[in-house]
């Protein structure tokens, strides 16, 4: 069982991968063996994480890439294979949150929400497959998208429709590339602490969300490398078109 969840001679690419969840795929997948491409609009972050991984013994590149340009996604596809070789696993990361009241909300958040969060999903996963497909070589790719793609909240209109339809996306994408031995699958995970809302979720109002989760407590990014190796290796080969909530039974909350 071990050998399965080993990535060793894989080649994963992660998007969004200078921070936070992004940052904890790309480790985790180093850790198992893979060669990561980090790919972000920032640089100098993207190069931290890869410095990190390489002192651990790992092998990682940086590579700047924009999900809403499709030739700066291609570009960062070509820089993978000429670092590592063939990407076998594409973790589409990369996303933005735009909160404010639906009837006050911009139509340019509404947009640039859809266009990274939705769209960005929609060209780092065509173009990961259309390579795989053409090298004749299995892969997997693994959509982040959250549990307000199952449930809302307040003030997360465009983040929840944008997480909705990725999974809904990753479905029809794992029904039409299944031919290929390309699995598509998703992770949907609940409150996540990051150095971002570790702040608030010390608050009072941050706490009184943390109560409403039947664990008592936050998740930590670690929490997700069980469903990200399971999904990327070998272990979960019979697996597509699925969805692993992690988010410590909060989908599961009395409403």
């Amino acid at each position: 069982m071990q050998e399965r969840f080993d990535l060793t001679g894989r080649v994963a690419l992660v998007t969004g991968a200078g921070t936070g969840l992004g940052s904890g795929f790309a480790t985790t997948l180093a850790d198992a063996g893979a060669a990561v491409v980090l790919c972000g609009r920032r640089e100098a972050p993207l190069v931290a994480v890869a410095e990190q991984i390489t002192r651990a013994g790992g092998r990682a590149e940086a590579v700047t890439m924009d999900v809403t340009d499709a030739a700066s996604v291609a570009h960062a596809f070509d820089r993978a294979g000429e670092c590592f070789g063939d990407v076998n696993i594409a973790v589409c990361n990369a996303g933005v949150a735009q909160p404010g009241f639906a009837m006050e909300l911009a139509e340019a958040d509404w947009l640039k929400t859809i266009e990274v969060n939705l769209n960005g999903v929609w060209r780092v996963a065509q173009e990961s497959a259309k390579r795989l497909a053409a090298a004749k070589k299995p892969g997997s790719i693994v959509n982040i998208s959250s549990i307000l793609g199952h449930r809302v909240a307040q003030a997360v209109a465009p983040y929840a429709a944008s997480k909705g339809a990725v999974e809904q996306l990753t479905r029809a994408l794992a029904l039409e590339w299944a031919r290929y031995d390309i699995r598509v699958n998703a992770i949907a995970p609940g409150y996540i602490a990051t150095d971002m809302n570790r702040e608030f979720f010390d608050t009072p109002p941050g706490q009184k969300m943390v109560s409403r989760i039947p664990q008592k407590r936050l998740g930590e990014i670690d929490d997700l490398a069980g469903a990200l190796l399971l999904l990327a290796s070998d272990a979960g080969r019979y697996m597509t078109g699925t969805t692993i909530a992690v988010d410590g039974g909060h989908l599961q909350s009395s409403l």
